[in-house]
């Protein structure tokens, strides 16, 4: 009689990791942090990865694409795009500034009228989206534009200052030991984003709704009541990490959120969310935006030159899509 096969072990738990959601892209980060370590330890005075102002410098960095990649990984899962998500974190940072700046509004409000406007544009661009059956990707891409101009509108090109009370600047710019406050808002609100996809009725017609619009709208789901939610959060995130940069930073810039749509929507595919909607997870969407700046920090330490971010993000993407269409053909297979 042949022996009988061990459970669990090293295959095992590979095979457990992969068919988890963002399971691939915790493996290759996990590879590619050990990969970074070891260098680390091997060469600690040509290659700085594991200093602790490094480290710092990283975890405050991720949250800004972080933040973004939550609430654009949302609105994908759900089959829609915002490629005004730029736009909008330097449009309503630039007003919270100002109201702090030039009118003596408290931070706090300045931050409650960012994310509300923030969530208004959202709303806008669903509205615009499913009022005229326009593909979101058209929509949002003038919305881009269209923020982008009213940034130079209302501020001119010129950075602004903004520098809140140190409650303020505690809670939103401290740090707890070397893991600054902002990274720390991202795991917070990471766990609350889970909750909403995997435990709650919304993230569960959130996922319907991108996997099969006619399919949810059969068994009573209100595609657009959904999506409409998804662009608002998507808004609303893209404000509030703008209120964050601008702390981090105690500056804006109205340029300063050009290319973050991008990097944020790639930071979403390389965590393992499906183009065409209804499949993705929280874990995915972090460790993308989390990976990208892993990349940046090491070609940074590596005195690389900067276009080589673009290279190793654009291989990236590419591998991310060819992965995820073979795992799902094999899925269906």
């Amino acid at each position: 009689m042949a022996a009988p096969q061990r459970r669990g072990g090293p295959m095992s738990l590979l095979h457990r990791l992969r068919a988890m959601p963002g399971g691939n892209i915790l493996i290759a980060f996990v590879v590619i942090e050990l990969l970074c370590i070891l260098g680390g330890l091997a060469f600690p005075d040509q290659f700085h990865y594991l200093s602790s102002a490094n480290i710092a410098v990283t975890l405050e960095a991720i949250p800004t694409v972080g933040f973004i990649s939550l609430g654009v990984g949302l609105l994908m899962i759900a089959g829609e795009y915002d490629l005004s998500v730029g736009s909008v974190y330097t449009f309503t940072s630039i007003i919270a500034a100002t109201l702090l700046d030039s009118y003596g509004v408290p931070a706090w409000i300045g931050l409650v009228a960012a994310v509300a406007i923030g969530v208004a544009i959202g709303l806008l661009n669903g509205v615009i989206t499913l009022r005229f059956a326009m593909p979101s990707f058209i929509v949002t891409l003038g919305g881009m534009l269209f923020w982008s101009g009213m940034t130079l509108l209302v501020h001119g090109a010129t950075a602004i200052d903004f520098e809140p009370d140190d409650v303020f600047e505690a809670v939103f710019g401290g740090s707890i030991g070397i893991v600054p406050m902002n990274f720390v808002w991202l795991v917070v609100l990471g766990i609350v984003f889970h909750l909403l996809l995997r435990h709650r009725r919304l993230g569960s017609h959130m996922f319907a709704v991108g996997g099969n619009q006619a399919a949810a709208l059969a068994i009573g789901i209100r595609p657009g009541r959904v999506k409409l939610i998804a662009f608002a959060i998507a808004g609303g995130m893209a404000a509030l990490s703008g209120i964050f940069s601008a702390v981090r930073v105690s500056s804006i810039s109205p340029v300063g959120g050009q290319g973050l749509e991008l990097q944020a929507i790639a930071a979403c595919v390389i965590g393992g969310l499906a183009l065409t909607g209804g499949r993705g997870s929280v874990l995915g969407m972090v460790l993308g935006a989390a990976l990208i700046y892993t990349i940046q920090d090491v070609l940074l330490l590596l005195r690389a030159p900067g276009f080589y971010l673009n290279i190793f993000v654009g291989a990236l993407i590419v591998g991310a899509v060819i992965l995820n269409q073979a795992m799902q053909g094999r899925r269906r297979a």
